[in-house]
């Protein structure tokens, strides 16, 4: 119709964005009704609000990072590991690192490009956000918030509680570490911090690998850390580097495939970070001096295929290619979009990225629970699916912990999750998956398992902005913020 019109009218061909903003100035003028179906055609890539939130990420300033990581670049002005030329990194960048003017800016593009910017994951980015001095890391959390609140509050504690009516409200939240920064004491601050999951940078399970790339850390310290984590009920996200130096395809396998079957490690959710040979990093010298040489694209390609077919249900692979700009790349992988490629040649797994259901209409959902055996603990996996699986409408994840932790008499609701398009909170609208009561469906079939198995209390750890949603289920505000019941 575009095409069509703009030949009738002799006029160049109108952008998404610019329909967009026209139909919103009519709408504001009373001169049109609101049509929803149309808003949803002239969404500017819709994915980012596919999987029932909105994806809000920021950086932190420059700064100091314990690492000494060979594969690793430093860019002047830049936190380590990050590029002026990524896309979130450049937007830091243009705004000075400013948090409230990241998340602001962000909110204000997401807004005009059509997207619901009612229900916000945040996460912050830029180094291992640990190593920042306290007072940075409170101060640079309390601003975000404020952005999302559009309006300022006296400290941490006021500020969550406006976010949990506000109408952009976090509803998970997410910052990167190390595994050898994961403690007692840490676990403490970012539940004060309103934090939900963790990127900790694992790359290899091999300790020789990760000598060689002078990672800094053990896998002994990947398995303390990912057991800490999930019996705090945190989400645990592993970054993991196939092609490091000492490593070969065999050995990724060996890798990846200990990773989703071994209960020490058994992560949530996976980024995949083939390694690239950028020229600000130590080891583009080893590169140049032919000690060291890149999977080919058609070995890692290989690789990647035979690693997403043995990926857990219960598994998502938020990415498999980081996007760095090709123009860094000095050898290695450079197709950014090697995701779509791979879905394109029929690459497709049976991990939650893969299943979700978008924007496909809804089938009868069924009802399943995968249990499995992770970090000394139980895992139980709870989801309603179509009749073959191949679309996830909501999922939930139930631990009960480890002998001996500090919630270990508690059953923790790890997380819960209803996918599709992001439904409206502050408007009743009309919607395919979301708001359907999936979600409340998950949670008493989780508090009767708990039941069953003898537990007088669960515990969720609930994101800012969800907070009023389990009050109305029963819930209380417990200790380091959590979301308790007693006596199921």
């Amino acid at each position: 119709m575009k095409r069509k019109l703009a030949k009738q009218y002799r006029k160049s061909c109108p952008n998404n964005l610019t329909l967009l903003a026209a139909y919103r100035q009519l709408l504001q003028k009373k001169k049109i009704k609101k049509n929803r179906n149309l808003e949803q055609v002239l969404i500017t890539r819709p994915v980012r609000t596919l999987s029932g939130i909105a994806a809000l990420t920021v950086l932190t300033k420059p700064y100091k990072c314990p690492g000494r990581c060979i594969y690793c670049p430093s860019e002047p002005q830049m936190p380590k590991s990050y590029l002026r030329g990524e896309p979130a990194a450049q937007r830091a960048y243009l705004t000075n690192f400013d948090p409230a003017l990241q998340v602001k800016t962000r909110l204000r593009s997401l807004d005009l490009t059509g997207h619901n910017t009612e229900k916000i994951e945040l996460i912050i980015l830029g180094g291992s956000f640990p190593s920042y001095p306290k007072k940075y890391q409170g101060n640079f959390v309390k601003k975000c918030l404020e952005a999302l609140n559009n309006s300022q509050a006296r400290n941490l504690k006021a500020v969550q509680k406006q976010n949990e009516k506000a109408k952009a409200r976090c509803v998970g939240f997410s910052i990167e570490a190390r595994p050898d920064q994961v403690n007692l004491n840490n676990l403490k601050w970012w539940r004060e911090l309103g934090i939900t999951r963790l990127e900790i940078g694992v790359q290899s399970v091999f300790n020789n690998i990760l000598r060689i790339s002078k990672r800094g850390h053990s896998i002994n310290d990947t398995i303390k850390a990912t057991q800490l984590l999930k019996d705090w009920g945190f989400k645990v996200v592993y970054h993991l580097m196939p092609n490091l130096p000492g490593s070969t395809p065999k050995k990724d396998l060996a890798s990846f495939r200990l990773v989703f079957s071994d209960q020490n490690f058994q992560p949530d959710q996976i980024k995949i970070y083939p390694l690239v040979i950028l020229k600000n990093a130590p080891l583009y010298k080893i590169w140049q001096k032919g000690k060291y040489k890149p999977y080919s694209q058609k070995i890692l390609k290989e690789l990647l295929v035979r690693i997403k077919k043995m990926t857990p249900y219960y598994v998502r692979i938020i990415r498999l290619i980081r996007d760095i700009p090709g123009y860094y790349i000095i050898a290695g992988n450079k197709i950014t979009n090697l995701r779509q490629v791979l879905h394109q040649e029929g690459v497709i797994c049976h991990c939650i990225r893969c299943r979700e259901v978008k924007d496909a209409p809804r089938q009868k959902p069924y009802y399943y629970l995968q249990t499995y055996h992770a970090s000394d603990g139980t895992e139980y996996y709870l989801s309603y699916e179509n009749k073959k699986k191949t679309k996830l409408y909501a999922h939930l994840r139930l631990r009960f912990p480890s002998p001996g932790s500090y919630f270990e008499k508690a059953a923790i609701i790890r997380e819960v999750h209803t996918y599709g398009r992001v439904a409206s909170i502050l408007k009743k609208t009309e919607q395919k998956i979301q708001h359907k009561g999936l979600g409340k469906k998950l949670i008493k079939k989780a508090e009767s398992i708990a039941r069953q198995n003898g537990y007088q209390k669960i515990i969720v750890i609930s994101g800012i902005g969800v907070r009023a949603y389990y009050r109305k289920l029963g819930y209380r505000m417990g200790k380091y913020s959590y979301m308790v019941k007693n006596y199921l």
